[in-house]
């Protein structure tokens, strides 16, 4: 009997395990929220179906930009970008910066992408986007 009273204390005393750390899971109220946002900011250059313009803008389907690191992502969108070749492939349209959107924006429209037209990625987090945003300098090329 006494295993089994000290066991109940053990349970309950109130001790809690540490909390797991968060996983980055796009959340369908995010997705929704980017959808919007890719309406309204990207659609016209990168197209409905995220193909982009042959030339002019990339493409985001399964693109290393899309699915590699958040920071080079994040400040893709804070800077703008220009003259950028992938795959072999020259692209010369100008993506103007659009450090006008808010944190919570920028994490919505990048964890929609990350997470449509045929890409899955970890979700990208308003913190996230606030801290590179912080160390984020102007005219750096992204990755840098």
């Amino acid at each position: 009997m006494s295993v089994l009273f000290v066991m109940g204390i053990g349970l309950m005393s109130g001790t809690k395990r540490p909390a797991a750390p968060a996983l980055q899971v796009p959340t369908q109220t995010s997705i929704a929220r980017g959808k919007s946002v890719y309406m309204e900011q990207c659609l016209s250059c990168h197209q409905a179906d995220a193909g982009g313009v042959q030339g002019m803008n990339p493409s985001l389907i399964k693109s290393k930009f899309v699915l590699g690191g958040k920071s080079a992502l994040v400040k893709i969108v804070l800077n703008g970008l220009s003259g950028v070749e992938i795959d072999g492939d020259s692209y010369n349209g100008v993506m103007a910066p659009h450090a006008d959107l808010t944190d919570l924006q920028i994490a919505d429209v990048l964890t929609y992408v990350r997470n449509n037209f045929g890409n899955k990625a970890s979700a990208i987090t308003p913190a996230q986007v606030k801290a590179i945003r912080a160390a984020n300098s102007p005219g750096k090329k992204p990755g840098q």
